[in-house]
C-alpha cells in the first residue's frame, strides 16, 4: 500500500467521524486537530476507523505521534505489512 493509498484511508475514516469535512482542505503537515473539530470521542472513533481500515493496533502511548496527516501516514506506512 503506497502513501496515497494510506492518506485516502485516513481520510476515510476521518469523514466516517466528521463527514463535513473536504479532503480537498485539509492540510497535510498542519495538525490535524485544528483543521477538524473533533472533540476526545471523535479523535478516539477516527483512531477505531484506522484500525478496522488498516488492521493495525496504535496503543494509547503513539496517539501523540498522530498529529499531522503527513505523520499518521508515515506511522502507519511503517506499521503496515
Amino acid at each position: 500500500m503506497n502513501a496515497n493509498q494510506i492518506r485516502a484511508g485516513v481520510v476515510a475514516a476521518i469523514q466516517d467521524v466528521a463527514p463535513e469535512v473536504d479532503a480537498g482542505d485539509l492540510v497535510d503537515e498542519r495538525p490535524l486537530r485544528d483543521q477538524v473539530d473533533l472533540d476526545s470521542m471523535d479523535w478516539l472513533n477516527v483512531i477505531i476507523g484506522f484500525h478496522e481500515r488498516f488492521g493495525i493496533q496504535i496503543p494509547e502511548t503513539d496517539y501523540a505521534r498522530l498529529g499531522t496527516l503527513n505523520d499518521i501516514v508515515a506511522y502507519l506506512g511503517g506499521r503496515l505489512p
